[in-house]
């Protein structure tokens, strides 16, 4: 039955996580937009900005599937969501600390540990109160609050003026405070029934790895989540620094810009799994990816011109896709009983090679072929998964 009205405990969930996956979304892509500053401060290249990213991405997909699942066989998803929503958020102080590259990569090692049931425990929960017809919505409001509003539209303006007049270090201090506060509302507001563990057989206390591998849209769907990632990290932890260093833009423009971005990740985070939920997952992952590839290439060829900006604003819609390949297919493609783990599973996989694996190899092409190496390689990875979207069953 559809669930009427606005304040339902539905609208409440989502509320919630959405404001959750800002706070986490606002730790974890603060060093990007702080970058310039730490970079110069901590004398780091590219590959070492690579690995900083890659590192806690590494730390993230573990945890993101060995972490949900322990959390869903024991039925500890309501603490272990809580207790991770703490420790990444005093992790944010820890990067405001560190003194050395080595320093920094492990504060945010210990970061993309504490964060990765985080998502998917999210998820998990607001797919358990989801009204039929609002799956793809639901789940693109917690990517457009998260990722989007709180991530890329306030984090850039906030956190580049903090560190212009108070510091870097100031920045992440004060990126770490609102996680504490989410925490605290989680632990008294999720209901049992939706953090409740559903399990019918001793053996789904395992990973059941092999039983999520039997369904053909979570194997898909993990590649496709691979290329999704990809595409987003191979320029996240380098585009601010390009924008400065080679289109010369200056730190408050390029602020600005990265705010634009935002917006475009807010629309489409919405409007992108919406559209989904109308007209079939398979046809809108198609779509928007293509259109994907071509933002790469207009941060390059359109570098100083008045057309840059509203073409990459239009072309970063492919920010939609996320939701869809982290959360919708998988919470789709299996019974319930493996949901939280399936989504684990995804956004692990996903994390691993488009989150470690992409940035290392974007960066490393980077100093050694050419600055711009990183927009191709985010290009390439959208029209990959154009092709692979075809490979998803029809029922998508």
């Amino acid at each position: 039955m559809m669930k009427k009205g606005l304040f339902t405990y539905e609208n409440r969930v989502v509320l919630l996580m959405a404001l959750t996956f800002g706070c986490l979304f606002f730790d974890r892509l603060s060093l990007n937009f702080l970058m310039p500053y730490v970079s110069e401060d901590l004398q780091l290249n590219n590959t070492q900005i690579g690995l900083l990213a890659g590192v806690l991405s590494l730390a993230w997909a573990f945890s993101s599937f060995f972490s949900t699942a322990w959390a869903e066989a024991n039925n500890k998803k309501k603490a272990v969501f809580v207790t991770a929503v703490f420790v990444f958020s005093f992790c944010s102080f820890g990067s405001g600390l560190a003194m050395s590259f080595t320093g920094l990569l492990i504060a945010r090692m210990v970061m993309g540990l504490a964060e990765g049931p985080v998502i998917p425990l999210a998820q998990n929960f607001v797919e358990r109160e989801s009204s039929p017809g609002r799956l793809g919505l639901n789940t693109g409001l917690l990517q457009a609050v998260g990722s989007a509003l709180f991530g890329s539209i306030l984090a850039p303006v906030i956190l580049v003026q903090i560190a212009e007049n108070m510091g870097w270090r100031s920045a992440f201090y004060i990126a770490g405070a609102p996680g504490l506060l989410m925490g605290l509302l989680s632990w008294f507001l999720i209901r049992k029934t939706t953090a409740e563990s559903v399990a019918t057989s001793e053996e789904d206390k395992g990973l059941n790895l092999k039983e999520l591998l039997s369904y053909s849209n979570i194997r898909w769907g993990m590649v496709i989540s691979c290329t999704v990632f990809g595409w987003w990290f191979a320029t996240l932890p380098f585009i601010s620094n390009y924008f400065v260093n080679e289109q010369g833009m200056s730190g408050d423009e390029m602020g600005k810009t990265m705010s634009l971005l935002g917006v475009a990740g807010l629309i489409s985070s919405i409007l992108v799994p919406a559209l989904s939920d109308k007209f079939g997952r398979k046809k809108i992952i198609f779509i928007f990816s293509l259109i994907g590839a071509l933002y790469p290439v207009s941060v390059y060829f359109l570098s100083g011109s008045g057309a840059q900006l509203p073409v990459i604003f239009l072309t970063y819609f492919m920010m939609g896709v996320i939701p869809i390949a982290a959360a919708v297919i998988p919470s789709e493609a299996v019974p319930e009983r493996l949901r939280a783990k399936a989504i684990g599973l995804i956004t692990g996989v996903g994390e691993i090679v488009g989150g470690v694996m992409v940035p290392a190899v974007a960066g490393l092409l980077s100093d050694s072929v050419d600055p711009s190496a990183f927009l191709w390689v985010a290009s390439a990875l959208a029209v990959l998964t154009c092709i692979f979207s075809f490979k998803l069953s029809s029922n998508n």
